[in-house]
């Protein structure tokens, strides 16, 4: 019906006389589509979902690429995220997911061959850099927090949690990473 009352607002005089015969004007009144607000939520829920799912997809293919033994699944259920990041032994960043870019504001394509380093800035904490490198290098999954900076240069608070990633050897890392506070 809301078609049909645009449609009519728009005629003339003349115009609205000429089909006003033709329209039976109901004498229920309308309710606003409330279950549209029902769908809209259950609707975003499953959009998410399904960027999750991928995101997924797309590290697990990684795994068979590089032959990781990690138990990937497990890790993604038990680790909450917004970015994601996979970097080689070296930390050149691989891959991201839009989360990196949400969170951000660099593009998949400007923070691929870069380390996550870039990120960091003035209030970055050398003691946190420093603590970082040295699990990294004991290569066993941890959680820090780290002060990181988006591309329009501001800071905030990064919840980083990397886990290596390993066939017979280390060969990447994964890193679930979401702003808190």
């Amino acid at each position: 019906m809301k078609c049909l009352d645009i449609y009519l607002s728009g005629l003339n005089k003349e115009e609205y006389n000429e089909i006003k015969p033709k329209v039976e004007i109901s004498k229920v009144k309308t309710t606003p589509l409330v279950s549209w607000d029902i769908f809209m939520d259950d609707y975003y829920i499953r959009l998410i979902e399904a960027k999750k799912r991928m995101e997924i997809e797309q590290v697990l293919s990684f795994a068979k690429k590089f032959n990781w033994k990690n138990d990937l699944n497990l890790a993604f259920s038990e680790n909450d995220y917004e970015a994601l990041i996979v970097t080689d032994k070296n930390q050149n960043i691989i891959w991201v997911n839009e989360g990196f870019t949400s969170m951000t504001g660099y593009s998949k394509k400007f923070a691929i061959n870069k380390t996550p380093k870039f990120l960091q800035g003035e209030e970055t904490s050398v003691k946190t850099k420093n603590r970082i490198q040295e699990k990294i290098e004991q290569v066993n999954p941890f959680k820090e927090i780290i002060v990181n900076y988006k591309k329009d240069g501001t800071a905030y608070n990064c919840e980083v949690k990397i886990i290596p990633l390993f066939n017979e050897n280390t060969t990447h890392y994964l890193a679930f990473e979401k702003k808190i506070g």
